[in-house]
């Protein structure tokens, strides 16, 4: 572990110095510190071919969305990895999320290189894209437009070292289409045209991990028809010779963020296992891909984690837990936490559904302020984060063992590269 403050200082000043030239100069010290301590940005492609090919069972990637205290969460997960040698996990962030939190790709980036380097973590980390995702209402009006802006965010993260891009198009699905196809087509045509431009712009020798999405979440299960019109349609505008996605996104019964209830608590998810492990073993035996991808579990119960890698489940989405953690702990600071709520109030009136309660539009929207008071909690007091990151860690090591990816870090190093 770093035991001066040097690391702690470049990535102070890489995310806030007002000086553009000194920001970017900090962000490319880190990285070149990364990589002179075998530390390296990695595409988690190799693992899930593997998956894919039936070479290892059983464990599911937690992917974790950091939307605040990015450098000092990471840090918490380093830790626990180490502890329980974890080298299956990812970070990850979506394309909206990084907007209201604040945070450019180079910036969440740079943020989980420090916290390796902070914490002697060594070997591949996985920082992945989520949801990159199609307009329906802009694709309607100018379809290559929007295709730009697809390509543009991807180009953006690709180049800070996001190496696994998870695509949503299922928001073009049209299920006024007489035939599965037809309902599936917008989907899987432009996430294959996506796939194809990623190809072309990943760095050299590097696969970057492509995922797709089926079913959106918060609506009906996916079905094993819908599964294989998106994948025969995705492969055949694919055309042959470029690799494909080695995940699919699924909706299996849960929602972001969970169901609010009127009072502020999470109403009670049916998920549904059974779809899991029948998508599952069509798109590995049918297809080749990797496996299911879970959206929305973090607010799921504790007992429902063990069932997924029983279910065979590729990899599991994880955020809203976490910033729930942070915002609810009573360490964290009642007077900031009522001044960040009066921001979203202000900024995000809008953001309020007719017939929502107080608190349900609280809970709802305050994933926002992480962007607005950025400053003010990356600079809690000591104390305070320590509190916050010990019960965080708490979760992490739940999360690893019960998603059954402890003492991955071999299975890493001979699918995905060893560090160094």
């Amino acid at each position: 572990m770093v035991s001066n403050n040097t690391i702690d200082s470049l990535i102070d000043k890489a995310m806030f110095d007002s000086d553009l030239a000194v920001k970017q100069n900090c962000q490319q010290k880190i990285r070149d510190m990364a990589a002179a301590n075998s530390i390296s940005l990695a595409s988690i492609q190799g693992l899930y071919e593997a998956a894919g090919k039936g070479l290892y069972r059983n464990k599911t990637v937690p992917a974790m969305n950091i939307r605040g205290l990015t450098y000092h969460t990471a840090r918490a997960v380093f830790r626990t990895a180490k502890k329980y040698k974890v080298g299956a996990f990812v970070f990850e962030i979506a394309r909206t999320e990084m907007v209201y939190t604040d945070q450019t790709p180079a910036e969440y980036a740079v943020s989980i290189l420090a916290a390796a380097i902070k914490e002697d973590y060594k070997g591949p980390i996985f920082i992945q894209g989520d949801h990159f995702q199609a307009s329906r209402s802009r694709f309607a009006r100018n379809p290559a437009e929007e295709m730009n802006v697809l390509e543009a965010a991807a180009r953006t993260a690709i180049s800070a070292g996001f190496l696994n891009i998870d695509i949503d198009s299922s928001t073009l699905v049209d299920l006024s289409k007489p035939t599965v196809d037809e309902q599936q087509r917008n989907n899987y045509e432009v996430a294959a045209d996506l796939t194809r431009f990623i190809r072309s712009i990943e760095p050299g020798g590097m696969t970057v991990s492509v995922g797709g999405e089926v079913g959106e979440v918060g609506k009906s299960n996916t079905t094993v028809a819908e599964l294989r019109a998106y994948m025969n349609g995705y492969r055949k505008r694919l055309g042959p010779g470029t690799k494909g996605i080695t995940k699919m996104a699924v909706q299996t019964g849960t929602t972001h963020g969970g169901v609010v209830l009127p009072n502020g608590k999470i109403a009670e998810v049916n998920l549904d296992f059974k779809v899991i492990e029948e998508l599952g073993k069509v798109a590995r035996e049918e297809y080749g891909v990797g496996g299911i991808v879970q959206h929305g579990a973090s607010t799921l119960p504790e007992e429902m984690f063990e069932l997924f890698p029983k279910a065979g489940t590729l990899e599991v989405h994880l955020a809203t837990e976490f910033q729930n953690i942070i915002y609810d702990n009573p360490h964290f600071p009642k007077e900031l936490l009522n001044k960040m709520y009066g921001y979203i109030k202000e900024k995000y009136p809008g953001d309020r559904a007719a017939g929502d309660t107080e608190e349900q539009f609280l809970y709802k929207t305050r994933k926002k302020a992480f962007g607005g008071f950025k400053r003010e909690t990356w600079h809690l007091p000591e104390k305070t984060l320590a509190e916050l990151m010990n019960t965080l860690e708490n979760k992490f090591a739940l999360l690893f063992q019960r998603l059954n990816v402890t003492n991955t870090v071999e299975l890493i190093n001979k699918y995905c590269g060893k560090p160094g």
